[in-house]
């Protein structure tokens, strides 16, 4: 007589929900605190030092936790091309959002910033070859809905700080698209090496074509290590919550980084609680959770 298998006890399912909360708490709070110490350290550093020091700082993190867990063997020589077009456009994506979020709301730019997957479902068809949906095109349509109700362009509210942002955003969906290019061949290890190596030296040839470089101050120095950990803590904890659950249980966890935000801006630094970045945001959100429950939807095997 064949046996059934029984089914997995309920109360798994929500542990691993529960812990991919969990990461997710750490990689909100990660995000947010790099975001005040890159605001912090802007008085005494531009955005190519910012981003020197967070990848040589980094750089030695990666290699020693490489070195503790045995995987230093993982970095590869393989894909140079990949890792080179990915690293120039977070580099580039990141010197923008450091610039932004001295110069604009801290919400602002988190808002802004959540356009960042909207903008790979357009952009995979070409690097992918994903197909370019209907679907998509309505979604990410919306999304630009809500980046028109955070900006509310006018001649008086358009400046330098939320072109910045949302640029930034294209260079985050440009990484990302890259990212999962090199995730097909290459482990975590091996990215974040090469991403904190070219970092380095992209950053010390940017900081240093006018031959000044500041240097880190007692003050200063802790900062930038939140700044290198917060980022690295970040996608670690990211990456975690995605193997424990699905999107459509993570991503609303980290919309929680745009509430958090807001309240460090308004405590820390004066910045009123604006209505309409929110209202902005939660229109980019829906967008981008409704992509994400439709491509899980059709995704799923079917029940027998």
């Amino acid at each position: 007589m064949t046996r059934t298998r029984s089914p997995a006890p309920a109360s798994a399912g929500l542990d691993d929900t529960a812990r991919a909360a969990l990461w997710m708490i750490g990689s909100v709070c990660a995000f947010s605190a790099m975001a005040v110490a890159g605001r912090e350290v802007s008085f005494a550093f531009d955005t190519f030092e910012i981003m020197m020091y967070r990848s040589l700082i980094g750089l030695v993190i990666v290699l020693a936790v490489a070195s503790l867990a045995g995987t230093r063997g993982q970095i590869t020589r393989r894909k140079p091309g990949l890792h080179l077009v990915r690293n120039v456009a977070h580099f580039t994506g990141q010197n923008l959002w450091f610039y932004a979020i001295t110069v604009i709301p801290l919400a602002q730019v988190f808002a802004l910033e959540f356009t960042s997957p909207l903008w790979a479902l357009l952009l995979a068809p070409l690097v992918l070859g994903e197909r370019l949906t209907t679907r998509r095109v309505v979604l990410a349509c919306v999304g630009f809905a809500g980046i028109l109700v955070v900006t509310r362009p006018s001649p008086e509210t358009l400046d330098w700080g939320i072109g910045a942002a949302a640029t930034a955003a294209v260079g985050f969906a440009i990484t990302a698209i890259f990212t999962r290019k090199l995730t097909r061949t290459e482990t975590l290890t091996c990215i974040l090496f090469w991403m904190t190596a070219l970092q380095s030296v992209m950053g010390l040839l940017c900081a240093g074509i006018d031959g000044d470089i500041a240097l880190p101050r007692l003050a200063t120095l802790p900062w930038l290590v939140v700044i290198a950990l917060g980022g690295l803590v970040a996608h670690t904890c990211l990456t975690k919550a995605l193997s424990l659950a699905p999107a459509t249980v993570v991503m609303p966890v980290d919309f929680a980084r745009l509430p958090l935000i807001a309240m460090i801006g308004m405590l820390f630094y004066g910045e009123s609680l604006d209505i309409f970045v929110f209202l902005g945001a939660g229109i980019i959100f829906a967008a981008n959770y409704a992509n994400i429950w439709s491509e899980t939807r059709r995704r799923a095997p079917p029940t027998p």
